[in-house]
């Protein structure tokens, strides 16, 4: 218990701040002086740093003990909040928050490997539902609480709350925190690590750099980057696959179960981003709510994905991932074309009640689809396993992040071009309306392919009784 409540703990607070800011982004580009896509950074650039660091944290966890990791990490972290709460301009802000997102970005894979290692496949449901807590929950949450605290306290204090608890957390690991992981020591594949960087951090700056470019992909400055980054993860992923000692062992991917669980995975984290990103933009326009309002909005769906999410799991242990799955996709397409629907006189109880049902099926689909996913690899393959899923986090997130907002921004501009009144404030939020549907209608499509994928899961079993049979007999 002391183990699990140090990781949870730290991971908690450093995760609600992959959101935190989302409600927050309109009150910074007025302190600021700056436009939605360079706010847009405070996200974005928070998932960049994170795309670039998961991917080595495979290697971190044999070459360093939980301990040493899960202390320097919260350190690094706590770092980046205190810099970002006494930010004097933009830059500083965003310097704090890119090193908060190094350390946030090794939280989870440390966590995922720590609880694969001591508990076995037959409960890991239940405690991954109580990750689910965390890396579901928190992010959640962070809208809810950024729009209280901008409206009564002010932007400073999103981190100067953060920063009592990260403290806590590090005086409670290093009281209570012990190793679980064997440090083997591999060895490190440089060209590896600068492949890796460059592919998944220019994938990420090039969708990145599209959500503020006027002209879309046929700016140099966007396909420069994202082919630089595909050409990147192809020479990586070429590389992992000859070497004895792969920094990210890409051979999970050969287990049926774990592909179905990251196609999952991808689909429900950019249909979380779509809501936390786009809602709030909408509420506080066209809606007319303020952000503490906004923030309240999304409060009861964020209560009870993180009561559902242990629930779920325990319901995965018992009956496996189809039972949850199946229901699951059918009522978020269905949701997603609801939100598609989406006016300018449309009632907030709508706003409700569509992310009540969107975070309930994420907390039914994401974590039990992983879990199903991780149970099939064999023990060797925990740390890559993990560190795969915990590097497309970001990347996915990034793409969405980007994507969809060029998506409403470029709409929301069509719009008011054929209108004859582009000035007039309801035109404006016409405009805005036109884009939130047109994300949640591309939203829908892309659930579609959830419902398919639901139908063709099944229960995983662990492969290392099989692999250690087979080798003992060659």
């Amino acid at each position: 218990m002391p183990l699990m409540l140090s990781l949870i703990i730290g991971a908690f607070f450093a995760i609600l701040n992959e959101t935190l800011l989302n409600i927050a982004l309109l009150t910074l580009m007025e302190e600021f002086s700056i436009s939605l896509p360079t706010v847009q950074w405070m996200a974005t650039g928070f998932m960049l740093v994170m795309a670039v660091v998961i991917p080595i944290s495979a290697l971190l966890l044999q070459w360093f003990t939980t301990r040493q990791l899960f202390l320097g990490t919260m350190t690094v972290f706590t770092i980046g909040t205190i810099i970002s709460a006494c930010a004097p301009t933009f830059s500083i802000l965003l310097v704090g928050r890119l090193i908060q997102a190094v350390g946030t970005g090794l939280l989870m894979p440390i966590i995922f490997n720590v609880f694969l290692l001591i508990f076995p496949p037959e409960r890991r449901g239940k405690v991954m539902g109580l990750v689910g807590l965390v890396i579901m929950f928190a992010p959640a949450l962070g809208p809810t609480l950024s729009g209280i605290i901008v409206e009564y306290l002010g932007w400073r204090y999103l981190f100067i709350t953060v920063i009592p608890f990260a403290v806590f957390s590090l005086a409670f690991a290093y009281k209570y925190l012990i190793n679980v992981s064997e440090v083997t020591k591999p060895k490190i594949d440089v060209i590896s690590l600068v492949y890796s960087t460059i592919g998944f951090g220019s994938i990420v700056y090039g969708f990145s750099a599209f959500g503020e470019s006027a002209n879309g992909f046929s700016s140099p400055n966007v396909f420069i980057f994202i082919i630089l980054g595909i050409v990147g993860i192809v020479l990586f992923a070429l590389r992992q696959l000859k070497l004895e000692e792969p920094v990210m062992d890409l051979r999970v991917f050969k287990y049926p179960m774990y592909t179905h669980a990251v196609i999952m995975f991808l689909i429900i984290i950019m249909a979380m981003f779509a809501s936390e990103i786009i809602l709030p933009l909408y509420m506080q326009g066209p809606l007319a709510l303020t952000a503490a309002a906004a923030g309240l909005v999304l409060l009861p769906g964020s209560i009870l994905n993180g009561i559902m999410s242990p629930f779920m799991g325990h319901l995965f242990d018992k009956f496996g991932p189809r039972v949850l799955m199946i229901p699951a996709t059918l009522v978020l397409s269905g949701t997603m074309f609801m939100m598609s629907r989406l006016t300018v006189d449309t009632p907030v109880w709508v706003v409700v009640v569509g992310y009540i049902l969107i975070m309930l099926t994420v907390s039914a689909i994401m974590m039990p689809a992983e879990t199903n996913g991780l149970n099939q690899l064999p023990k060797r393959l925990y740390p890559h396993g993990t560190a795969v899923m915990s590097t497309l986090q970001p990347v996915a997130g990034a793409i969405g992040v980007s994507v969809f907002i060029s998506i409403l921004n470029a709409r929301k501009l069509h719009f008011l071009e054929n209108s004859a009144t582009p000035d007039d404030p309801v035109t404006n939020n016409l405009a805005m309306v036109a884009g939130v549907e047109l994300v949640y209608f591309i939203s829908f499509a892309i659930s579609i392919v959830a419902i398919f994928l639901s139908f063709i899961v099944y229960r995983a079993k662990p492969q290392e009784d099989q692999e250690t049979a087979t080798e003992t007999q060659e």
